[in-house]
Order: structure tokens, then sequence, then C-alpha cells
């Protein structure tokens, strides 16, 4: 059995460097995943507690020019307005089981002066949003309406074009309006205790964990796997030589024993009398029979 100096070949440091780096990589991903699961977790619980809180007025809980507090996602405002139908916004390329749509949002102006931008649901039509004559009209007149509040999103998604976009910022929406309205939007509940007519209303998220948990477990094993494969590959090669001697004592035993055997003749042994020959059998005798 050999020692465990090969080690430090360049072949097996350059093995024990990529394995750590695997291993490293396996640890990092675990990690992350455990710490999506515990934001996971943390924002159900503010799901949770918001749910069951009673309506606040609007003006409590928003602000405008003012981002959406992450303790208030999923908190229910009530606000009392007039709905700008002529600026109703379309948010294109959502779905709902399976089906694809668009979400219509709507300003309600409310007496304070700022608007407040209520997503009143979806509606299934074409994905990309330039058929719009489908879109239901909202309630005339005053309307006191109830919604969860929601962030705003980021990026380039939230650009507003023609009164369409991808995302909902309250203020890139604002601005194409050229309206004061309050940082974040609502997904609407009711409006007056009655359903948004002809629109598909907000679905609540699932508050379960999620599969973080086995994922991270998952990606720690594969790291605990590959420790394991380079230790018996070590092992291995300290037991029986690297996999290049071992090939050639393989070639050299199969050759060995793979060798014909002397084609050399030896010649037969005779006697010069007839019957002592071992051909006298096969002579003719005098009446020409054998």
């Amino acid at each position: 059995m050999r020692s465990w100096r090969f080690l430090l070949s360049r072949r097996w440091v350059l093995f024990a460097l990529t394995v750590a780096g695997l291993v490293a990589g396996t640890i990092w991903l675990g990690n992350w995943q455990f710490d999506r699961l515990t934001d996971r977790k943390a924002d159900n619980a503010v799901v949770r507690a918001n749910e069951t809180k009673d309506p606040a007025p609007v003006g409590e809980v928003l602000a405008v020019d003012r981002r959406v507090a992450d303790s208030d996602e999923w908190r229910l405002v009530e606000a009392t307005g007039t709905y700008a139908a002529d600026e109703t916004v379309v948010v294109r390329y959502r779905s709902r089981d399976q089906a694809s749509g668009v979400d219509v949002l709507v300003p309600l102006v409310t007496p304070d002066g700022p608007a407040l931008l209520v997503d009143r649901g979806f509606l299934e039509a074409r994905p990309d949003g330039t058929d719009r004559t489908g879109i239901p009209a909202p309630p005339d007149g005053e309307v006191t309406v109830t919604g969860w509040v929601r962030a705003d999103g980021t990026g380039d998604s939230t650009a507003v074009d023609d009164l369409s976009t991808r995302a909902v910022s309250s203020v890139e929406i604002g601005e194409a309006l050229g309206r004061d309205v309050y940082g974040g939007f609502v997904e609407l509940r009711a409006e007056d205790g009655s359903p948004a007519e002809g629109l598909e209303p907000v679905e609540l998220p699932e508050l379960n964990n999620g599969p973080h948990f086995f994922y991270g477990l998952q990606w720690w094993f594969f790291g605990v796997l590959a420790v394991f494969g380079f230790c018996y590959l070590a092992w291995d090669e300290r037991k029986r030589g690297p996999r290049g001697e071992r090939t050639q004592r393989t070639q050299r035993t199969q050759r060995a024993r793979s060798m014909p055997p002397s084609t050399g003749s030896i010649a037969p042994v005779t006697k010069d009398a007839a019957g002592d020959s071992r051909n006298a059998a096969a002579r003719p005798n005098s009446s020409g029979s054998p």
C-alpha cells in the first residue's frame, strides 16, 4: 500500500482545489435557500398579522412620495373618492389559472387631493394590452373602496407607455398622469361592499414556506457527496496505485496469459524393424491388405 504523498502531486492538488470550490458553492447555495426561507417566514408573518386588522384610512398608511413600509405590505386600507376612468392604466402580461390577460389599474381621486392607484382585478384579454374595448368601466360618482396595500415595482418594467406598463410604480404612473399619487398601490377587495363586475379579484398569497428548506438540504448533500467522492478516490489510489499503472499491469498480465504455446515439433521416434515401427500397422501386407 502506497503512502499519502501522492496527494501533493499537481494532479491531486488541482483535483482538491476543484472539489473545495464545488463544496464552497454548495454551502453558499444552501445558505441562500435558508435565507430565502427566513425571508418567506417573515413575509408570511406580516401578511397574517395585517389580514386580521380592520381597514385603516389610507392616509394613515400611505403618503405621497413615500415607499410602502415592509410592515404595511398586505395591510387593508380604506379610501373614498372618484375614479378617473379615462386615466385607466393597463398592466400587461398577467396570468390567472393558465389564462393570459391584463390587470386594470384605475386612479381613485380622493377629496384630499392625492390619487390612490387601485388594481381593480384581472381581465382575460390580449396580454399585450393593445385591446382596451373589453375593460369594464368603474362605478360613477363617489365610491368607497377597501384594498390590500402593495409595494411599488422597480426596474425598467415599470416604464409607462400609452397608459400601459409591465409592473406598477406609483412614481412612474404619477409622472405619466401628471398627478400626485400615494406611494404604492392597493389591490381591490371591495367597492362599497360589492366586487368589481367583469374582473377577477386579486388572489391572496399562499402562506406556506415553500421548498426552500429541502433545496438547502439538497445543496449541502451535494457538498458532502463531493467530499466523500474525493476521499474514496484518494483511498482507492493509495491502495491500488494510479489508474495508469493499474492499466499497464493489467495489460501485461493479459499479454502473459494470452501468449500461444510453442509451435516447435519433435521428430517421431521410429525403429528399423517393421514390427517395432509406429507406422507398421499402416503398411500394406503382401496381399495388398493392411
